[in-house]
């Protein structure tokens, strides 16, 4: 069988599901910060977290398939394995850039919903001084 075939398979047997992983840890501890978030309408919370969710993967799921291809020569199992590390690593630090986004982004959303509320304040209706015209029609 030829190497960099082997190579290729062993990519994606650990990048796919490296990539469920990560979208399953998302999943499971993200519904924990959109359900208190969004805790009048547990729809949406859940709702939110499929849409991210399938985002997550779409952008994976495609980053993982576009770094598929190399144009290296692997004639040996050792350079099977250095390519295998390089496109693993890149995967694992591009996922782990992305979970931190997520976290960022729930953690944001999260603390938009938490922050106190400002008090509604009346507008003021100006008052003229005695003797002044006011610049306004007169009720």
């Amino acid at each position: 069988m030829d190497p960099i075939v082997v190579a290729y398979a062993l990519y994606l047997l650990i990048s796919v599901p490296l990539t469920v992983l990560v979208a399953r840890t998302l999943s499971k501890h993200g519904r924990v910060f959109l359900t208190e978030v969004f805790a009048d309408s547990p729809g949406l919370a859940t709702a939110v977290n499929q849409l991210l969710v399938v985002g997550f993967y779409l952008i994976s799921l495609g980053f993982v398939t576009l770094f598929l291809t190399s144009s290296a020569e692997v004639p040996t199992a050792r350079e099977v394995f250095e390519l295998i590390s390089v496109k693993v690593g890149t995967v694992a630090l591009v996922l782990g850039f992305m979970h931190l986004t997520n976290v960022l982004v729930f953690n944001g959303i999260r603390r938009r919903h938490l922050a106190p509320k400002p008090p509604s304040v009346p507008v003021p209706v100006p008052v003229p001084f005695a003797g002044q015209v006011p610049p306004y029609p007169a009720r």
